[in-house]
């Protein structure tokens, strides 16, 4: 019976020092060892890939998308369609984005997609006007129409044809935080008339901020609509 007894304080005593070791090795120990080998070597990521103003200030992450709306006009209106700032380089479309003021502020809402088929909604194999409302089709032609009445000014008219996936779909997060060269090219125009600059300076703001394939080879070339808004609002205060 002694035995039996001192045998199993000997098990609980041997379980309370290996749950103290690992607490203190797992919880405490490895945790403090990944943090601090991540603050060293990639601090910037480890931190959220923050981008900041000229001001250093923090205007959101490289990570995740923003929308640029302008402010309701009654806030309290749940119901009350977004209306795009216009001097702004937008986004895709998506319902994973929160409301963006022009001071650069951002609230997400949530992640995730239509989970709908490419063709939900589509008639002869084809999204068209005559698309089901509500549909992705319907959506997609809606999309289209908007991008092309924003986007074309006095000098410049966007064409259907030129209109890219990007800008009338949502990505798979709804939180993707950049747009393709071709959505943002057809965007040059009205960004440089809304802000009264010239179609050469934009046109290099998108060029110097578009990104490669990663390796010159995985992905495709991309631009990050919160840089290339925060690089055009110092252009036009300078």
């Amino acid at each position: 019976m002694n035995n039996s007894v001192s045998s199993t304080v000997r098990l609980i005593g041997a379980g309370l020092r290996a749950l103290l070791a690992l607490t203190v090795i797992c919880g405490v120990i490895y945790p403090l060892a990944v943090t601090g080998i991540a603050q060293a070597l990639f601090n910037e990521r480890a931190n959220g890939s923050e981008i900041k103003d000229k001001s250093g200030q923090v205007v959101g992450s490289s990570l995740i998308g923003q929308t640029y709306n302008l402010p309701k006009k009654d806030p309290n209106d749940a119901e009350e369609a977004a209306r795009p700032d216009l001097k702004w380089f937008q986004p895709r479309p998506s319902k994973g984005l929160g409301s963006n003021s022009v001071n650069m502020q951002y609230s997400l809402i949530l992640s995730g997609a239509t989970n709908r088929s490419a063709d939900n909604g589509a008639v002869g194999g084809q999204c068209t006007k005559d698309a089901e409302e509500g549909t992705l089709c319907a959506q997609v032609v809606d999309a289209k129409d908007a991008v092309i009445a924003d986007n074309s000014t006095a000098g410049y008219t966007v064409k259907p044809e030129d209109v890219p996936a990007d800008a009338v779909t949502s990505s798979g997060s709804g939180l993707d935080p950049h747009i393709s060269p071709e959505y943002a090219k057809i965007q040059i125009h009205r960004v440089a008339e809304q802000n009264k600059l010239d179609v050469k300076q934009v046109e290099k703001l998108v060029a110097d901020h578009t990104t490669g394939r990663t390796l010159g080879f995985m992905g495709e070339p991309r631009v990050n609509v919160l840089e290339l808004n925060i690089a055009l609002k110092a252009l036009t205060k300078s």
